[in-house]
């Protein structure tokens, strides 16, 4: 067999590639702005720095119990139905929700209420999108370049957390509806980009066994495997304590005074180092004290997460913020590596909407706590503390995993090594 060929030479996997990053691009925008146009209805209308952080913990709320509830199901939705018209469906509903929030915002009819409806419909769209667009991209490249595909597709996700959030913020200054606009338009290519993906191996589909024993099957696989179970939990724990974001509106206005154009350059200035990362890897593949490395990089993105809480110079947050993201792609590219890799293609979708529910809980949910740490006890206490307790998640972690410590290489058991669609897949490539 001749050597496997660069990601970026499979059709495919380049339709896929710019669909995820359309639609990140998009997703950013829109969140930014979401999220700024709350704290600021909050703040006008009457509300404290600490009342108006509830209503940012609120947003954080009503997003992660869409995907809290629908997730596990989602998942088996992925295994069991064509991910690409998965992928095309949310896409499309989130492009909806763009559309509503620019006649809202430009009508001047936005309202908090507003804002609290479309935050729950874009969790039940992130819900079904998560599982079925990440379980997508491994049939797309043969094994061997799995860890650059998924560098790459990190790229993608990286350079829309850049430059989305440059976008929102940018045209929010034009015009408050424009950021909507643009996400619209950019939905809709990512929905293009989909549908320009030919057709893949799909799983082998489990007709005979009920739905709900397939999704406990899948939450068993995860359960049991230690390797896959500890990386999960790594990254829930780490980033639902040190989780920064949400609290980035009461940052800019309020404590380092930047606005909505510093606002946009603090959103993007942790995928700034998210993308360096990931593009490094694109080209040097890790491939050594894999396990050992994970752990240090969410340690550094604890140690950076509690720096930035106490700075007060721009400069100094930004740069604090840039070794945030670094750190934090770095642990991203190890551990979607390794439950990929150490996951049968039969089960990726549940275990994936697995890792998306930890994904979703430590994003959307670690929101909701840190504005609810910021309404108790203030924005800085609540930074500061989180990213405390994200180097002391490392700690325990790697007692109660050892197999985090001891995993020096990518490569799965060889139970897993068999015949699957990706294997089939790799044959039949030139």
């Amino acid at each position: 067999m001749s050597e496997a060929p660069h990601p970026f030479r499979i059709h495919n996997f380049r339709a896929y590639w710019a669909a995820r990053l359309a639609m990140t691009l998009a997703q950013y925008a829109m969140l930014l702005i979401i999220g700024w146009q709350t704290y600021n209805l909050a703040r006008d209308g009457g509300m404290g720095m600490a009342e108006a952080s509830g209503q940012l913990a609120l947003i954080g709320l009503l997003q992660f119990v869409p995907l809290f509830i629908l997730t596990p199901f989602s998942g088996l939705a992925a295994d069991r139905f064509d991910r690409r018209n998965l992928s095309r469906l949310t896409i499309g509903l989130q492009g909806l929700c763009a559309v509503a929030l620019a006649v809202l915002t430009y009508q001047g009819l936005i309202t908090l209420h507003a804002l609290f409806a479309i935050a729950v419909v874009l969790g039940i769209a992130r819900a079904f999108n998560g599982p079925a667009l990440s379980s997508l991209a491994p049939n797309l490249v043969p094994k061997p370049v799995l860890p650059s595909a998924i560098a790459l597709s990190s790229i993608a996700w990286q350079t829309g957390m850049i430059v989305g959030p440059a976008i929102g913020g940018i045209l929010y200054d034009v015009q408050p509806h424009l950021p909507y606009v643009a996400a619209a338009g950019l939905f809709l290519l990512s929905l293009l980009g989909v549908s320009l993906i030919g057709k893949v191996p799909q799983p082998p589909r489990n007709l005979t066994e009920k739905p709900i024993a397939q999704v406990v099957d899948g939450l068993r696989y995860v359960w049991r495997n230690k390797m896959v179970l500890g990386s999960i939990t790594l990254d829930l724990f780490a980033v639902f304590l040190a989780g920064a974001t949400a609290l980035f509106p009461v940052y800019a206005r309020d404590i380092l005074e930047v606005g909505a154009t510093g606002l946009s350059q603090l959103a993007a200035a942790p995928a700034v180092g998210a993308a360096l990362t990931a593009l490094f890897f694109s080209f040097r593949p890790l491939k050594t004290n894999v396990g050992p490395k994970m752990l240090g990089a969410v340690a550094v993105f604890g140690l950076a997460t509690v720096i930035f809480g106490l700075s007060r110079s721009m400069p100094l947050s930004l740069a604090m913020l840039v070794i945030v993201g670094a750190a934090d792609m770095f642990s991203v590219y190890i551990r979607q590596s390794l439950i990929q890799l150490h996951t049968p293609d039969e089960k990726r979708g549940r275990v994936t909407s697995v890792s998306m529910l930890t994904i979703s809980a430590s994003n959307e949910f670690g929101d909701f706590f840190s504005g609810s740490l910021a309404f108790l006890f203030g924005p800085v206490i609540a930074v500061v503390s989180g990213g405390i307790g994200a180097i002391a998640t490392v700690a325990l972690w790697s007692r109660i995993f050892p197999v985090l410590r001891t995993t020096r290489t990518f490569d799965p058991p060889d139970e897993l090594v068999e015949e699957t669609p990706d294997r089939k897949l790799q044959e039949t490539l030139p």
